[in-house]
């Protein structure tokens, strides 16, 4: 086998070339390859993202360079398993032609992360994309990597009543699906050792705005008698152990505005359904409050591993294509496994 930035982690920790090479960068970072057991299905160039900085894109080239200093072109290392099949490969995304084609959906955090993989998936799969965050730079930057596509990039701020009407305006007479990705991570605080900032932050961005952008759009799906709303929740919406007080608290808001909603509008063609992810690799550092963040990492070996923002939005596109048609105020952990641990 010959590694690449584009190998995943695992590839390199098990090849007896790059392994070892990697775990000696490792040693100098005072760190060991356990460290990195959550990361094994990512490509190594995505630690990049991943690390905040931790493990820049110059030591990626670095872990190449002294790679291909030491298996010439064509060679496989030494490896010993020359003779075993192939496996399937790395995932990747099977885009399916014209799934949203006639239909405007709105994607919130749509500039970064698992909001922008859901905007380019809906957008190149056919939809009419509008897409939200805060960032007019960062959006337009958006609209450029889709070329061919219909993206309305919409600068604004989802607490903000003004914003959502005008997102609201910008989608047009119809909105016919509505991703509810944009949300901030809290810093792991305690709940006595969480600020007011930090509260009421987090539950205007993660509570206030998904309600505010879903009662902008509702009317209208009643009257056309049909719609799709996946709201962002979180693996920390399942449990206690994977955020601080006022994101975990949040989160679970997020899941009874699902289900209430589920429940109100099921037989009229509204469906409210949520995703919960759980590590993503979206390059977001939470904050680290010291009692809160101690206490935390305790249950942080339980991560299976960290997904990709595109693994996600193979879940939230679903849910937002008629293909999720017989489900209405579902939670889907979409956590590579950690909610069943």
């Amino acid at each position: 086998m010959t590694l690449s930035a584009s190998s995943t982690v695992g590839e390199w920790l098990d090849h007896p070339v790059g392994g070892r090479i990697l775990a000696g960068l490792l040693e100098q970072a005072g760190a060991t390859a356990d460290s990195l057991a959550p990361a094994r299905a990512l490509p190594l160039e995505q630690l990049v993202a991943l690390s905040g900085g931790k493990f820049p894109a110059e030591m990626v080239g670095g872990l190449v360079a002294a790679y291909r200093a030491e298996v010439p072109e064509g060679s496989d290392g030494g490896s010993d398993d020359a003779d075993v099949p192939a496996g399937p490969g790395p995932w990747a995304e099977q885009i399916t032609a014209g799934r949203f084609a006639g239909q405007t959906v709105i994607v919130t955090g749509a500039a970064s992360g698992i909001g922008r993989a859901v905007a380019s998936r809906v957008a190149r799969e056919g939809g009419r994309v509008v897409a939200v965050d805060l960032s007019k730079e960062r959006l337009d930057e958006v609209t450029a990597s889709l070329p061919g596509t219909q993206v309305i990039a919409v600068a604004g701020d989802i607490t903000d009543a003004d914003s959502v009407a005008e997102i609201v305006r910008a989608a047009g007479e119809r909105v016919d699906a509505l991703a509810n990705v944009a949300g901030i991570m809290d810093d792991m605080s305690a709940v006595h050792e969480l600020t007011d900032a930090v509260w009421e932050r987090v539950m205007r961005v993660n509570v206030d705005g998904t309600m505010r952008l879903m009662r902008a759009v509702v009317p209208g799906m009643l009257a056309a008698k049909d719609g799709r709303i996946v709201n962002v929740a979180s693996e920390a919406s399942l449990r206690g152990s994977a955020a601080g007080a006022a994101y975990t608290a949040s989160k679970h808001a997020v899941i009874g505005l699902t289900k209430s909603s589920a429940v109100m509008y099921a037989g009229t063609g509204v469906t409210i359904n949520a995703v919960a992810p759980g590590g993503v690799a979206t390059g977001i550092q939470p904050g680290q409050a010291e009692f809160g963040s101690a206490r935390l990492a305790r249950y942080m070996g339980n991560l299976p591993g960290v997904a990709l923002a595109e693994h996600l939005a193979a879940s939230i596109t679903f849910l937002l294509s008629r293909d999720a048609v017989n489900l209405n105020g579902a939670i889907l952990a979409s956590d590579g496994g950690w909610s069943a641990v």
